[in-house]
């Protein structure tokens, strides 16, 4: 049997990372003997997290366009060729049979010169609104695994499959876990927990919202866990108290979903598609600085199913207590939200991608 090789490029943020090692994770379940390398952006958070999954990875010097002028982007035309070049060692020396990119700096180079290689190419597009680079690529993809329907007016339509994002498998099912995680969190199982996430690297925003509410929540029986993100622990961690708990980073994040009876989440692809497996009820709060507001256009496709709420930034401080605390108070509203966000889920996204890959590559 053929000993395959796959190059698996996608980082920046978790939302990136995380749905490439669960790719590679399937295929290495498939083809134990395979080869993997993942590509990365040479200072980002996938050169510890790949690793630390079990994946050899190799960085480039690469970043993205600033909107403003600085010397980064006065760089990226510099940064762009040493990229392309790198890239174009990686591939001659490893010789993968397929190159799959979940998105990231990265990606863009690896994706392109493989293309031009005659290698085939693998998108996974993971937001309801692509961004430039993959818009670019997909001229020349294989395939193309969206997780939202209508992208036709981004990507030729023949190639693309909808499949949804990869998430984490042990997300599926976590109501089994549910008397585990109050223990494994050391809650009060007699109170409501709020789940809040700010993304991988926090939002500071998000923060600011809790520090401003947290009294307030407290004083109607609730108990929190705050991912505040490895940028802002400093800040917010004085807040720790036995109803408050304030950590960078969650590794059991099946645990946590579990535990959880409210979320409060930014609204980043990766974020979606596992807020909607774990069926929880949501108030998202989108970044408005990511690139063509693709956060807002994510958490607005669960809005519209009316299987989420959705605050704007600008709306925090006039509409934010009220929201919730309907919410809190409406056991009705919080199932009619959980039953509608499950049923957006695509708990096979993973093994869909695979098979698309391997039709590829047999």
């Amino acid at each position: 049997m053929k000993q395959y090789k796959f190059i698996l490029s996608g980082g920046g943020t978790g939302g990136h990372i995380y749905p490439a090692i669960a790719i590679a994770n399937e295929l290495k379940y498939r083809f134990p003997d395979a080869e993997f390398l993942f590509v990365g952006a040479k200072d980002k958070m996938e050169m510890q997290k790949v690793p630390q999954a079990g994946y050899n990875i190799k960085g480039l010097w690469i970043s993205g366009l600033q909107r403003r002028l600085t010397f980064d982007n006065a760089l990226f035309p510099i940064k762009l060729l040493s990229s392309l070049l790198k890239a174009r060692r990686i591939i001659k020396q490893f010789k993968p049979d397929v190159v799959i990119g979940t998105g990231g700096f990265a990606s863009g180079p690896l994706l392109q010169v493989a293309a031009i290689a005659g290698i085939p190419t693998v998108i996974q597009e993971q937001n309801s609104f692509p961004g430039i680079t993959n818009k670019l690529l997909s001229k020349k993809a294989n395939k193309i695994c969206v997780a939202y329907e209508n992208l036709e007016r981004f990507f030729p339509k023949e190639k693309m499959i909808l499949t949804g994002n990869p998430v984490r498998q042990d997300l599926i099912d976590i109501e089994s876990k549910r008397d585990s995680a109050i223990q494994y969190f050391n809650l009060d199982p007699n109170k409501k927990t709020l789940l809040v996430l700010g993304g991988s690297l926090g939002a500071r925003r998000v923060n600011q919202l809790i520090e401003k509410e947290l009294a307030n929540m407290l004083s109607q029986n609730v108990q929190v866990i705050w991912q505040c993100g490895k940028l802002y622990l400093e800040d917010y961690k004085k807040y720790n108290s036995a109803n408050v708990q304030v950590v960078a980073f969650i590794e059991r994040m099946d645990l946590v979903y579990a535990a959880a009876d409210i979320v409060i989440s930014r609204a980043g692809a990766s974020s979606v598609s596992e807020l909607c497996i774990v069926g929880k009820p949501v108030i998202f709060i989108p970044s408005p600085n990511v690139a063509e507001d693709h956060q807002t256009k994510n958490a607005q496709a669960i809005v519209d199913k009316k299987g989420a709420l959705m605050l704007k930034e600008s709306e925090l401080d006039s509409q934010f207590s009220l929201v919730f605390e309907v919410l809190l108070k409406d056991q009705g509203k919080q199932n009619q939200l959980s039953e509608n966000i499950k049923l957006l889920a695509m708990p096979e996204a993973t093994k869909q991608i695979v098979d698309e890959i391997v039709k590829l590559i047999r």
